[in-house]
């Protein structure tokens, strides 16, 4: 190559390292890694797959975890309705049956997926609970917070919880049942589940 060329071929060089620069494109030497593409987690079921998946019989709602949220999924229970409205404990292990079902093939598709371990159950108040209490077989406080989460969500949104919307629960010891809330700042992030203090029988 002539000195005449390889002095063109640097001129052009540079041009092109200017125009690049000049478009807001960083030169580099390197190669750049941009690291694992996204994941595309929907959180929401297809019109077919919630076809597909729905059966007769009572509609309930019940929260499961998906991309580190909070989101809400429709089921059907096969209980007389008339039963399943007037007894809060029922309604309460019913939901809580819902929560430790394993996802259907849908929903695991769509990135669902529930903490709640099925060796929990939940009873109505002892003496000296709020009449809208519920026990459940392990300390609230024990549970993995997705789990505790899980329960005051599905519980607040349906006839388990108390006229103000909170969620009064208490565990198999003394200590009294405590009141949770679910808020919106808990759906997006279920990993500190606010309380509103320990509920006491009203006088």
């Amino acid at each position: 190559m002539t000195r005449r060329r390889r002095l063109g071929s640097v001129t052009g060089l540079a041009v092109l390292c200017a125009a690049l620069a000049g478009c807001g494109i960083r030169t580099t030497s390197v190669p750049v890694d941009a690291g694992a593409a996204p994941s595309r987690v929907p959180c929401e079921l297809a019109p077919e797959d919630i076809a597909t998946q729905s059966t007769p019989g009572i509609p309930l709602e019940v929260y499961l975890v998906c991309g580190a949220q909070l989101v809400s999924v429709d089921r059907a229970v096969r209980i007389p309705e008339e039963k399943l409205m007037s007894d809060r404990v029922r309604v309460a292990q019913t939901l809580l049956d819902e929560l430790q079902r394993d996802p259907s093939a849908e929903e695991k598709q769509a990135g669902f997926t529930t903490v709640v371990r099925d060796t929990l159950a939940v009873s109505g108040p002892r003496e000296g609970d709020a009449k809208n209490a519920l026990r459940l077989s392990s300390q609230p406080e024990d549970l993995p917070t997705h789990a505790l989460a899980q329960i005051v969500c599905t519980y607040a949104d349906s006839a388990a919880s108390g006229s103000d919307g909170a969620v009064v629960l208490g565990g198999p010891s003394d200590d009294p049942a405590r009141g949770y809330q679910c808020t919106s700042a808990l759906k997006d992030r279920p990993d500190a589940v606010p309380t509103v203090g320990e509920i006491r029988p009203s006088r």
